[in-house]
């Protein structure tokens, strides 16, 4: 009889959160894609002559939103690492922080925070120029990249160091609820001579002094760690896997719902004729 091939509740919660994730990760593959076209429309330049041309033929001698890709060099003096020796940069941020347990009286456990978090930025002038270039022609000066967002810096020193721990240090403590666990020292650079893709808003000033700043129709100032094709492989690779796990998904919803189909219809009729 028909009442008993009812389909068990599981799979119909499976069927039903199936075809709810294929749709959310369609709508995120079709969101990629969006974000893919309008990324390739971007124009890419590197820091050459031919940029110089374009600049001097566009109108205000500006380019509104574009990436230029170079090699990190520094306009003057470099920035030495303050942990690794022959380790010189441009940008420079140095994070100390500790790490200390205090006592819940509520909860009865030591549960641990950070406290005295110390943070130094420094940066000194740079330009993007052409890679393997000695002496560069065309630099292109790199405004305020504090401002600009992207994870271009390289984690170039990190070290833990644990409390050593006295009596009098411990039984004042025991007393006070609070012990100190660790400090961490970490040190970031954007390395003289690394790769670096900028986008935004690129000037000529002055005949041959091209500055990249953020941009001042509201786009984002992003700086990247690599070239731009990488950056576009990325997002071209986040696409697809949302595309996969829609088609995943989708299938999955489809093959619940076929047996659910059979279950019902496809039995081969037992009863005596």
């Amino acid at each position: 009889a028909m009442g008993d091939s009812s389909p068990h509740p599981l799979v119909l919660i499976g069927m039903g959160t199936s075809i709810a994730f294929s749709g959310l990760f369609y709508n995120l593959y079709r969101g990629k894609k969006e974000e893919i076209k309008l990324l390739k429309k971007i124009p890419v330049f590197k820091p050459d002559d031919h940029l110089l041309k374009v600049l001097n033929a566009s109108s205000h001698k500006r380019l509104q939103y574009v990436a230029v890709e170079g090699v990190v060099q520094a306009d003057g003096e470099v920035l030495q690492s303050k942990f690794v020796p022959r380790c010189h940069g441009v940008i420079q941020k140095v994070v100390v922080e500790e790490h200390w347990k205090y006592w819940s009286h509520v909860t009865r456990t030591w549960n641990s925070r950070t406290i005295n978090k110390n943070e130094t930025n420094n940066s000194v002038p740079f330009s993007l120029v052409q890679p393997g270039s000695y002496i560069a022609d065309v630099h292109v000066k790199v405004q305020n990249p504090l401002e600009a967002s992207g994870c271009y810096m390289e984690r170039v020193y990190s070290k833990m160091r644990h409390a050593q721990e006295g009596l009098a240090e411990m039984v004042a403590q025991g007393l006070s609820g609070e012990k100190p666990v660790a400090m961490v020292e970490s040190e970031q650079m954007l390395r003289v001579g690394s790769s670096l893709t900028g986008l935004g808003e690129v000037v000529l000033e002055g005949g041959r002094v091209v500055s990249l700043r953020a941009p001042q129709d509201g786009r984002s100032y992003i700086l990247l760690p690599s070239d731009y094709r990488s950056f576009m492989d990325r997002h071209e690779a986040s696409a697809s896997m949302w595309k996969t796990l829609s088609a995943v998904t989708g299938l999955t919803a489809a093959s619940l719902f076929a047996g659910i189909l059979y279950k019902a219809f496809g039995k081969p009729d037992d009863r005596p004729r």
